[in-house]
């Protein structure tokens, strides 16, 4: 019979996978210039994530620890004696890239929080118009249809609400570097 702690766990390893896997896989992408290089890798990632994975540390941060791995199976798929090289080899020009790209996704997923804040603030309606436009989707002709406003009226408000969001953004991330 299985252990429960092991089924959670295992549970736990799937969903965070799941959720992960194609920032994990953009990752790779980004490093390694052939499709099928790349996905060979992310099947050893997966594999190397599997097996460490009782070395994560639960409520840490899962890319962070994926994209080392992920790294490392790079830099050990170049280094191989078989492999030959599409682009760059070098695993310090590779390493700097994978550098900048945490770099940059830390940015933007504290841009992401900082948006999230902003869009609490909003007033109902116009969550509700960035809601419609950007994550249902919506033309601007049927967001004035569902809104009862003018097509033109659309485009202002939402002019105004990225400008009003963009500012509330600049200034949480100015306040959480402050």
């Amino acid at each position: 019979m299985e252990n429960p702690d092991s089924s959670a766990r295992t549970e736990e390893y799937l969903l965070l996978l799941n959720e992960h896997e194609n920032s994990i896989a953009a990752y790779v992408h980004t490093l390694v210039n052939d499709h099928a290089d790349a996905e060979d890798i992310l099947q050893a990632c997966r594999l190397t994530l599997w097996k460490k994975f009782d070395q994560f540390e639960t409520g840490t941060n899962f890319v962070a620890w994926a994209r080392k791995i992920a790294l490392h199976q790079v830099l050990n798929y170049r280094r191989s004696a078989k492999r030959k090289p599409s682009y760059a080899t070098d695993p310090a020009l590779i390493e700097s890239i994978a550098a900048e790209i945490d770099r940059q996704s830390t940015q933007l997923d504290e841009r992401s929080e900082a948006l999230k804040a902003c869009l609490h603030k909003l007033p109902e309606a116009h969550r509700q118009t960035v809601l419609l436009r950007y994550f249902e989707g919506f033309e601007i002709e049927e967001i004035a249809r569902e809104t009862d406003r003018s097509e033109g009226a659309v485009y202002r408000l939402l002019s105004r609400i990225r400008s009003v969001l963009g500012k509330c953004v600049s200034e949480t991330m100015e306040a959480g570097t402050a």
